[in-house]
């Protein structure tokens, strides 16, 4: 296994002092014979509140589902991030993802600071075994990679999905036989992406089982996330052959019928898959004696990828309305959750470590400062008096996020927002506050923010307190974290165009370029590799990087181009590559950088 790096090491040995002095093992192993809780942890990627039949879903089955939820307990108003990288720099926190440098989802902003402090790692230094299978999103390369976090089983895929620009070569698109990558080391993986995440999660707590440990699992599922070209084949047929009109929504003309209808098959496909998964892995916990002591925590990472059912709500991915930022959230513990158990109290990401570390006793480090707070006694069922609070949300595309661009501030009543669009915030003008009762008016259909003034205004300054605080955590609160090369932990590092910098305008697209920021560690001499899709024509590639410039020829029929001998001094590089390939000009697909 990849060794931990040592800069990290007095942190941890920091971390180690204070869990002696934990609550307990665990604050339920108090009963006779029970070690400390296990956790799982399922989150789904672009399935949105409503693609669960316990929500409502009129087509849509999800009976594995439904039985955890009907054995569990549910948060009825569980909020999350629009997109995929904020929401899981949340989930694994417990901050704001704009403390945590993590704030896109590509371009080189899906990666999280390493000195952020995860579940995982807290876990971990407790004596837990910690396992991630499926996504990640955030960051691929040393040292903010997940097995760099905490996790000392992992098994993932690249960037922010199969099918993006972070594919290994050869595994493009493959939701079916995927190439993943376990514990760093590229592997051939065989049968349904969503079958193979849970299969190895299964197995890899069972071991753990066997060994006496408690654990915590993260199944993180690519799921129903696009692409749909590769989904269950038998689900597929069953959805292809219903009515799926009634969970349309609001297609505005994009598409014909028949396109949405086959997409929602395929999207209803790879959610029944993931209930089966669900399903089966509860029936495992059952035979080996675990799901008594096992707290299984299902939620979706964010609104739907396409216009569908969201209930009594408005909105989609990326989208500030409900329907892109409140997800599922369900939680199955019997030893502890109440069955039955609804709440409307408003809850987020950000309480979901907080609520982790709570069930299993275990302390956070000393000083670790959490914007969440454990939502345990609303699982439990206790009545407690639960102090009101806003959570906020905000996403945008690039580096600075604009003050009062596409936020909600949400209240247990009121919802605040500025919806001006992910991705266009610099282009919308002026912020347009709108002002829902978000208990009366679930849909956001009235704006009051005329008629209330003075609760407009309080929730202004409220959110401009939020905005100053987690932007003002250091000075470069919003610079990219750096990709480290030359050292032992990784080598070669494969860099992909998930975290490369472009410019302004320049697209992931072949014929676009961007640069890599990089650190280099240790002097000496490097050798870089691009790979690229071959050209008939003629041409040449040309690095940058440091000082030094290298050009070499590329002859037709060529996919990579090999540079060795380049000469790199420790500090901050920028690795920018351009090939010239007949009348094309861009960036390559990937690069390898080796050495020394």
């Amino acid at each position: 296994m990849t060794p931990t790096p040592s800069r990290r090491e007095s942190r941890r040995v920091i971390f180690a002092l204070v869990l002696a002095a934990l609550v307990g093992a665990c604050r339920t192993a108090a009963v006779a014979g029970h070690r400390p809780l296990n956790v799982i942890l399922i989150v789904t990627d672009d399935q949105g509140i409503g693609d669960l039949s316990v929500t409502g879903n009129p087509v849509l089955r999800t009976p594995n589902l439904d039985r955890l939820a009907a054995g569990g307990a549910r948060m009825t108003r569980f909020y999350v991030s629009p997109v995929c990288t904020p929401t899981r720099a949340c989930l694994m926190t417990g901050r704001y993802n704009y403390r945590t440098r993590a704030i896109d989802t590509y371009v080189g902003r899906a990666m999280m600071d390493p000195a952020e402090v995860t579940v995982a790692e807290v876990l971990r230094d407790a004596g837990y075994a910690t396992g991630i299978f499926g996504k990640w999103h955030l960051g691929d390369n040393y040292p903010v990679r997940a097995m760099d976090q905490g996790f000392t089983e992992s098994l993932v895929i690249r960037g922010g999905g199969i099918g993006q620009p972070s594919d290994p070569p050869g595994g493009e698109g493959r939701y079916t036989d995927p190439i993943l990558f376990h514990n760093g080391r590229q592997v051939q993986a065989r049968g349904y992406c969503t079958d193979v995440f849970f299969d190895a999660a299964a197995e890899w707590i069972e071991k753990n089982n066997r060994q006496g440990r408690s654990f915590f699992a993260y199944i993180a599922t690519n799921a129903p996330h696009e692409p749909l070209n590769d989904v269950p084949k038998d689900w597929y047929e069953h959805y292809r052959k219903m009515d799926l009109g009634p969970v349309l929504a609001g297609s505005k003309g994009r598409e014909r019928p028949e396109q949405e209808l086959e997409k929602l098959a395929r999207i209803f496909a790879m959610i029944a898959n993931i209930d089966d998964n669900v399903g089966k892995l509860i029936r495992r916990l059952e035979t080996l004696g675990l799901l008594d002591n096992t707290m299984v925590i299902f939620l979706t990472d964010n609104g739907p990828g396409t216009r569908r059912y969201v209930g009594n709500l408005r909105g989609m991915k990326s989208e500030v309305y409900e329907g892109g930022i409140r997800a599922a959230f369900l939680v199955h513990g019997p030893r502890m959750v109440k069955a039955g158990a609804l709440s409307d109290i408003p809850a987020a990401h950000i309480d979901v470590m907080p609520t982790i570390l709570e069930a299993c006793g275990v302390a956070a480090p000393e000083g670790l400062r959490f914007d969440g707070r454990s939502i345990l006694p609303l699982l439990e069922g206790r009545g407690v008096n639960w102090p009101d609070r806003t959570i906020f949300i905000q996403s945008h595309r690039g580096d600075v996020p604009v003050p009062y661009h596409h936020f909600a501030a949400i209240g247990p009543r009121w919802k605040l927002l500025h919806a001006s669009g992910f991705g266009k915030e610099t282009l919308a003008g002026p912020p347009k506050f709108a002002l829902y009762d978000i208990v009366a008016d679930p849909a956001e259909q009235h704006d009051l923010a005329k008629q209330q003034p003075e609760i407009v205004g309080r929730l202004k300054q409220s959110y401009k307190a939020w905005f100053e605080d987690v932007g003002g955590t250091r000075p470069d609160n919003y610079a990219p974290p750096r990709i480290e090369v030359g050292t032992a932990y990784e080598n070669p590092v494969v860099l992909t165009r998930q975290n490369w910098r472009r410019e302004p305008g320049e697209q992931l697209h072949y014929g676009s370029n961007g640069t890599w920021l990089l650190q280099v560690a240790k002097e000496g001499s490097y050798s870089i590799r691009l790979r690229f899709p071959a050209s008939d024509s003629d041409g040449k590639a040309d690095i940058r990087i440091q000082d030094g410039q290298h050009t070499a020829p590329v002859a037709a029929g060529a996919a990579e181009s090999s540079f060795q001998g380049v000469m790199l001094k420790p500090g901050p590089a920028e690795l920018r590559a351009t090939l010239m390939l007949g009348d094309q000009v861009g960036g390559p697909w990937q690069a390898d950088i080796s050495g020394p």
